[in-house]
């Protein structure tokens, strides 16, 4: 048996033959994407970073001894500035003035605003009025009080400045996690708690990547941070935009790169707090039909001010926050007029036609080519669900990165099956469904299978035991399947991964129970908003054996090279439900079946001696150690080719690394 250990490059879209019949329609999308771009450049120096200057165009900025504020409000008669400064009284002093093109002007001296100052724009419409937050706002507090949001002039003395560089980019093993929530106090954790207690774990556990959710203003903290309301402001209620910044240097000082969640699929429909009518027509940045399942606003994408406000927003937070990069949420709903829903994507058909929204689709392409143009060691992380072709692929949208979203939707569905019927065909075949053309990022669970009405993968699996037989000597049998699939789970995941893993904070040791942010349907409780830490540390309970796999899985996919080579089938035998393939000089043994153990199972492998890496059966991870720490294997000769005999005891792992290919590598 020959292993080839090619590299795992990203094929060019012509190699997917079943695309020849839409050839067509991407040659257009890409020239319409291309045209767009010089459109909107206009021949300027700059390109479409120029375009994507709304967020030092708008707002309110202090200039050469003066303040000027500027807002886009089309179908405004009248805005003043209302504030501290004004006792929220309009004054002819504050009265803006109406420019060319839908923007409106005030220029003021440099006495007019301080630092913290609350301001709102007083705007007056055909028909009607009311106060609104400017759109380009950088900083938005709201009251302890009235509850009410207001934008704040931020201008310290003192700008922040950045110490630590960005650390070079490698294949992504993201750490999910929400700043609020990060904390075991039920409270709203802060950047700074974040930053000063988390970030030092997750280094510690070994991730490259944080992925921070819930970053951009959000007057609902129960919406998780996607019901977005303030795109240039990170949310007040985790601190200020130094805070922010601060978190992330520090981040970038312990070899983490940042991403963040960036929810450009919607908005929130709020209109004190949210752009939903800044000047009292929704078309201004919306249309008129709403999100039928996320009671959201829609983006127009055919619109140039809703291109420039997000394009501006991508290149805000790449420059003014240093981050490494975007996973954009929501990407199916942009994609499609149906926004995915009731969906399968069972046919290529699905993909092109009418029901795709290629003013979307041009955005998106847009929003790639100007992050990769300002900084080409950023990523692009895509969620979607339809396995759009070309969506992570230079040739087409150009995101470097697709969520593997099948892959959490197969385990969530065998969990509810019994594992004597999991069928390893289609088990490794979802494992390792990727498309040639395109990089790929799997997972177990991320925060959506936790959210209220979810259960983590362990909860699901234990049920009410998790509370009772979690101690090391419970000897729980709805325990011990847990903790083992558990393991093998999130192996499997990992190394049969495309290009990169991902994991939802706390997951990686089993958190119990469920995410439910304070609401009124809990009586505002916080109980479900944090993470319970101290149950990984505390070692007479299974969970810190589940965060010490987790380390030395991690450890193991952070190799030099794994994610660059490509998993090699050895066996799938569905009757005995074995799963065997190498990647990297790594080899893979799986036994899923609940009670079969095999004492003398020959697998056929490449000639030589392999040292144990990893055993999910270990006693530190949870295991019943049946087998010898650290074995040597040694292959033997057979009619068909050298093969290793294993035991494999039931629901259990093993990684071997070939000692030849290691001598190869060095």
């Amino acid at each position: 048996m020959g292993f080839v250990r090619r590299c795992n490059r990203i094929a060019p879209l012509s190699a997917d033959g079943y695309l020849a019949p839409y050839a067509e329609f991407l040659r257009r999308r890409r020239e319409a994407a291309e045209r767009e771009a010089v459109r909107l450049s206009g021949g300027r120096t700059g390109g479409l970073a120029a375009f994507a200057d709304g967020a030092e165009f708008f707002g309110l900025h202090r200039r050469r001894g003066k303040w000027i504020f500027r807002e886009y409000a089309p179908h405004a008669e009248e805005i003043f500035l209302v504030g501290d400064f004004s006792n929220w009284e309009r004054r002819e002093a504050f009265r803006l003035k109406r420019l060319p093109h839908g923007v409106w002007e005030g220029v003021f001296p440099a006495a007019a605003f301080a630092h913290g100052m609350h301001y709102k724009m007083d705007v007056r419409w055909p028909g009607g009025g009311g106060l609104r937050i400017p759109v380009y706002a950088n900083w938005v507090k709201q009251d302890p009080e009235s509850k009410l949001f207001s934008a704040a002039v931020w201008a310290p003395d003192r700008p922040y400045r950045f110490r630590n560089p960005a650390p070079p980019p490698t294949h992504p093993v993201i750490y999910e996690a929400h700043p609020g929530m990060a904390q075991e106090e039920p409270k709203v954790g802060s950047f700074e708690e974040f930053r000063r207690l988390i970030l030092p774990e997750i280094a510690r556990k070994g991730y490259n990547t944080v992925q921070l959710m819930a970053v951009m203003e959000h007057p609902y903290y129960g919406s998780f941070g996607y019901h977005v309301a303030n795109f240039f402001a990170v949310s007040s209620r985790f601190g200020t935009p130094d805070d922010f910044k601060r978190l992330v240097d520090d981040a970038h000082g312990l070899g983490l790169r940042v991403v963040m969640d960036l929810v450009h699929s919607h908005a929130v429909k709020n209109e004190a707090e949210g752009p939903a009518a800044i000047d009292g027509s929704r078309r201004t940045y919306f249309r008129e039909e709403e999100h039928p399942a996320w009671d959201s606003l829609l983006f127009d994408y055919g619109s140039d001010a809703v291109k420039r406000l997000l394009l501006s927003n991508c290149r805000y937070f790449l420059e003014e926050y240093r981050l490494d990069g975007f996973r954009f949420d929501g990407v199916t709903s942009m994609l499609y007029r149906h926004h995915g829903l009731g969906r399968c994507f069972t046919s290529y058909a699905d993909y092109f036609g009418d029901e795709v929204d290629e003013t979307a689709l041009t955005y998106l392409t847009l929003a790639n080519r100007l992050i990769h143009e300002l900084r080409p060691d950023a990523v692009t992380i895509a969620e979607d669900v339809s396995g759009m072709p070309g969506l992570a692929n230079p040739e087409g949208a150009g995101f470097d990165y697709r969520m593997a979203m099948g892959v959490t939707d197969m385990w969530f569905k065998l969990l509810d099956r019994p594992d004597e019927t999991w069928n390893m065909f289609q088990l490794y075949g979802e494992l390792t469904n990727r498309r040639r053309d395109e990089r790929s990022i799997s997972y177990v669970e991320c925060h959506d299978q936790a959210i209220v009405g979810g259960q983590t993968a362990l909860f699901r699996m234990t049920g009410a035991a998790i509370y009772t037989g979690m101690h090391r000597d419970s000897g729980d049998p709805a325990v011990d399947r847990a903790v083992a699939l558990h393991k093998m789970m999130r192996l499997a995941t990992a190394a049969t991964a495309g290009q990169g893993y991902l994991n939802f904070m706390g997951n990686e040791f089993g958190h119990p129970e469920w995410i439910d942010m304070p609401r009124a349907g809990n009586n505002w409780s916080m109980a479900h908003a944090r993470r319970q830490w101290s149950l990984e540390k505390d070692e007479t309970l299974r969970f810190s054996q589940l965060a010490a796999f987790d380390r030395e899985l991690i450890r193991m996919i952070g190799e030099d090279g794994f994610y660059d080579a490509v998993v090699q089938t050895v066996r799938i035998d569905n009757g005995g439900k074995i799963i065997a393939f190498e990647r990297n000089g790594l080899w893979f043994f799986f036994n899923f079946h609940p009670v079969q153990a095999y004492t003398d199972c020959e697998i056929e492998v490449l000639a030589g001696s392999y040292a144990t890496v990893l055993d999910s059966d270990d006693a530190a991870f949870g295991g019943f150690a049946r087998r010898t720490p650290g074995q040597r294997y040694f292959t033997l000769p057979r009619p068909s080719g050298e093969v290793v005999s294993l035991y494999l005891p039931p629901r259990t792992a093993l990684v071997l690394r070939s000692l030849l290919f290691s001598q190869e590598k060095k």
